[in-house]
């Protein structure tokens, strides 16, 4: 029911997913006279595949989520997020407001044992195809300890769900060299030197983008900045590019001539296709998609939610968190 597009958004891209994975069933939590009707649109598809599950109320965008957890408790967010605490569902995806969505799910479904706090993590695309970058805005000003179990949970993540053995993280500074950055993220450094983890160091700003890691960990001021910060230049640039080709008769030839290209760059960078970012350290899977999110960006947030599940994740962390508490790492 929330983001800024809605039902309109998050229906249509249930059904695409029903219809094109035989193995996937969804459960459309919200008020049923505003989902049935979208619902409805969609033609024909196998009714014991894709039901609605009511809920009165709804999260608005701008609603705070201490408000929204006392006096909304059958909104979507909430029963949607019950329904996994209950193994109903095995993952929930929203696009509805991130600080109710994270109260709730940390709330609800609580952290995983070892975790003080749970992060947010997504995919960005790079030049060499992409890396894993947290907290984008959950936790601000955390402590080192913090720090480096966001890198361990993305860790993990990038291990199970991508199949890479040892994950390159690195951590966010103003510098590579030791001598840079403030005190927590110095002290966090030296958690992540002496841990399993492979640590490959400091990473500046153009470095996400430009850089071979899997992960890079900073807190969720500075994640958020970095990722709006990115989101503001990849729109202007789009817009000078195209102002420029439409400058004149022969730069309008010119653009004929660079649409493949043009296409081909567009679609390598498109958001949509890495939308859903994953509430990480928590007991269950929780995916939150943009809030602007289309038809198509939507489609990769449940597809996101659906890999996490296929590949166990939650008790994937537990396993591997439990092993380095063990071991005094963590």
């Amino acid at each position: 029911m929330g983001g800024d597009v809605g039902v309109a958004s998050t229906v249509p891209a249930a059904l695409n997913t029903i219809k094109s994975r035989s193995d996937v069933n969804i459960i459309l939590v919200g008020q049923e006279d505003v989902v049935r009707p979208e619902l409805d649109k969609g033609g024909s598809f196998p009714a014991d595949r894709i039901r609605i599950h009511h809920a009165s109320q709804v999260v608005e965008m701008n609603e705070s989520p201490a408000i929204s957890m006392r006096k909304k408790k059958d909104s979507s967010l909430r029963v949607a997020i019950n329904l996994v605490k209950e193994g109903v569902a095995d993952a929930c995806v929203s696009a509805g407001n991130t600080g109710a969505l994270m109260a709730t799910a940390r709330f609800v479904l609580k952290t995983l044992p070892g975790i003080n706090r749970p992060a947010i993590v997504t995919v960005i695309p790079t030049q060499f195809d992409h890396v894993h970058v947290l907290d984008l805005g959950a936790n601000v000003d955390v402590p080192a300890e913090y720090l480096f179990q966001f890198g361990a949970m993305a860790s993990i993540l990038v291990k199970h769900v991508e199949n890479i053995e040892r994950p390159r993280v690195a951590l966010l500074n103003i510098g590579m060299e030791d001598i840079k950055g403030n005190e927590t993220v110095k002290q966090a450094a030296e958690l992540f030197r002496n841990s399993r983890l492979n640590y490959v160091g400091f990473r500046e700003g153009d470095s996400i983008y430009t850089e071979d890691v899997d992960v890079i960990v900073c807190d969720g001021f500075v994640g958020n900045v970095a990722l709006k910060a990115s989101e503001g230049v990849a729109q202007m640039m789009s817009t000078a590019i195209r102002d420029e080709f439409s400058r004149n008769p022969l730069t309008k030839i010119a653009a004929l001539a660079s649409m493949p290209i043009l296409k081909a760059v567009r679609e390598r960078f498109d958001h949509r296709r890495y939308n859903g970012a994953t509430l990480i350290g928590l007991n269950e899977i929780v995916i939150k998609s943009h809030g602007s999110a289309d038809v198509y960006a939507f489609g990769f947030a449940i597809n996101t939610a659906i890999h996490e599940a296929e590949t166990r994740l939650p008790q994937k962390l537990r396993d591997e968190l439990a092993d380095m508490q063990e071991k005094g790492e963590l």
